[in-house]
């Protein structure tokens, strides 16, 4: 397997896996030329992959249609659909694995409890149904990006997410889900052990001596946090796009590392501090 994913000059036994939204891009927004050529001389070094909660088609909107033969892995819904080495690896099935009767309860359940919460706005695609989870937004995925922001300004004051995620664990307590919030306006539910941990049983087929994870929500009930502090990887806490084209690790040459960037980096046996980023290490 590694003979077919080797490249001139490429460090296969480290990879840098990297969050979508608020780690590569801003939240649901285009990834930009720089952030893809920091990504293209990356992988000149190391493997690259990234994970992101979305579902395929999003992740392909944010970071280009082509992607899956840009990085070496792709894992959307946290991994549970995988692309590994530029083709399809697994597709995982929530409804399978839960049964029908469970989802529908959970389903109405989120239904009724929707319909009572008043907002300032409210538009459309309260529910969406992905392959190994469901995906669930107060103020509807179907807003503009202005209604986006003025939600999450809301959210971080009223914490409308966090009230409904404390509702649910209670009511389906023993149920064997989990619930990550992430993003600005959603929050995932899935089987338990199915967040971004999940990919990591898939990358650990090519048997990587370091795997370095970048994300922005690594704090507890963050959708980044499970595998960041996971003993597999190497955690590092970003806070934007910007903060993690600072956060190397000292085996990234500078050359790699953008002029106007360099100077806001410390090097010191292996380990790197950025400007507003944090490093959590596998012994930690």
């Amino acid at each position: 397997q590694r003979e077919k994913m080797a490249r001139s000059g490429v460090d296969a036994t480290t990879l840098c896996l990297f969050d979508v939204d608020g780690t590569l891009t801003a939240a649901r927004q285009k990834v930009t030329p720089e952030m893809e050529t920091f990504l293209a001389r990356l992988r000149q070094r190391v493997m690259v992959g990234v994970v992101g909660g979305s579902d395929l088609e999003k992740i392909k909107e944010q970071l280009g249609t082509d992607i899956i033969d840009r990085v070496d892995y792709v894992f959307a819904e946290n991994g549970l659909v995988a692309y590994r080495h530029g083709e399809l690896h697994s597709v995982q099935n929530i409804q399978a694995h839960l049964g029908e009767e469970l989802l529908q309860d959970f389903i109405n359940f989120c239904l009724d409890y929707l319909a009572k919460i008043k907002l300032p706005k409210k538009r459309g695609t309260f529910i969406e149904f992905r392959n190994g989870m469901l995906n669930i937004s107060p103020i509807g995925r179907s807003c503009s990006q202005q209604e986006r922001i003025e939600f999450f300004q809301l959210d971080q004051t009223e914490h409308i997410r966090e009230k409904f995620v404390s509702v649910l664990q209670k009511e389906f307590a023993g149920k064997g889900l989990s619930f990550s919030i992430g993003g600005q306006i959603s929050f995932d539910v899935f089987p338990d052990g199915w967040d971004k941990r999940y990919c990591l049983g898939i990358v650990e087929q090519d048997s990587y001596r370091t795997i370095h994870f970048f994300g922005d929500k690594t704090s507890p009930g963050g959708n980044d946090h499970e595998i960041y502090s996971d003993p597999r990887t190497v955690g590092h806490a970003v806070s934007c796009p910007e903060d993690t084209q600072h956060a190397h690790v000292a085996f990234t040459p500078r050359l790699l590392v953008p002029a106007s960037l360099q100077d806001g980096l410390w090097w010191s046996e292996g380990l790197y501090s950025s400007v507003c980023g944090q490093q959590r290490t596998a012994q930690d």
